[in-house]
């Protein structure tokens, strides 16, 4: 049998292997291609570091104008589906009864089929020749093929949005799930309606769940590119599309790690702010 500190060194080694493998190997690793000049040449051989790409980076007023314009529609899609996500969290934490387990797997059910069915069935609703259109046309209600629902950033909101609110409803949930009832009654007792006991129970014992889902879609969201790929055209871009294109279509892959390392510092310093601003000691008593 293995003693407590083996075993502790094993649990952690593994994760860790893991994290340093897949994500810390590759972030450093882009991280030097920033500085290359190029990628022309062994790719081993050693080569002067440069801030020639981050030059060009923001020199390029359109790049940083983009990256404001992803970090503004994530802001949207976490918001909105936070706000859409925890009425249904507590209809699960409290109203559901013994029906919890099965409206969970209803919930769930999206996540059985691909990510690319999901957004492409969106596409056939949303397109000019799709379900809404058709409808709306059959009612009378428009005369022209519809061009606000899809090959645009509106397009890219609402399918991030519908993506993202059955996942955003879990950390809510948890949260939710690990109030104590008593408190509840406590407060009847003390005269405390409904409202009240939401205002001042049930949502700050939230607020750390509700931040974790807004978190858990705005990290992701701001570097999106396959979503603006096939719904959004080319009204639709995000900041993720152009790194694609300088890593595959201009084989770029220096300037593509040099926007990439900016959107991950702008993304990083947008997340120390926000928990500097807000104090998680507090919400997590």
């Amino acid at each position: 049998m293995f003693n407590r500190r083996v075993t502790f060194w094993i649990l952690l080694l593994l994760p860790l292997g893991w994290l340093s493998t897949f994500f810390i190997a590759p972030s450093l690793l882009m991280g030097i291609f920033s500085f290359r000049p190029d990628i022309e040449g062994d790719l081993r051989q050693l080569f002067v570091p440069t801030l020639a790409q981050y030059a060009n980076v923001f020199a390029e007023k359109s790049y940083l104008r983009l990256l404001g314009i992803s970090i503004g529609m994530a802001l949207i899609v976490a918001t909105v589906s936070v706000l859409l996500s925890y009425p249904l969290a507590y209809f699960l934490a409290f109203r559901s009864g013994k029906r919890t387990r099965m409206y969970l797997v209803l919930l769930l059910v999206p996540f059985w089929t691909s990510y690319l069915l999901r957004v492409m069935a969106l596409k056939l609703m949303f397109g000019s020749e799709g379900v809404i259109d058709s409808f709306l046309r059959y009612l009378g209600l428009t005369n022209a093929p519809l061009d606000f629902l899809v090959y645009n950033r509106n397009a890219v909101v609402l399918t991030l949005i519908y993506v993202w609110v059955p996942f955003s409803a879990l950390p809510i949930l948890a949260a939710l799930q690990r109030i104590d009832l008593n408190l509840f009654e406590a407060a009847a007792d003390l005269g405390a309606g409904p409202f009240n006991q939401f205002k001042e129970i049930t949502l700050p014992l939230s607020l750390p769940g509700v931040l974790a889902s807004f978190f858990m879609v705005f990290i992701p969201t701001v570097g999106e590119y396959v979503t603006p790929l096939l719904v959004g055209g080319s009204g639709g871009s995000m900041f993720g599309n152009i790194i694609q294109d300088f890593f595959t279509k201009a084989a770029n892959w220096s300037l593509g790690s040099a926007l990439s390392m900016v959107m991950l510092l702008v993304t990083m310093v947008l997340l120390f702010v926000a928990i500097r601003r807000v104090n998680l000691r507090e919400l997590l008593q």
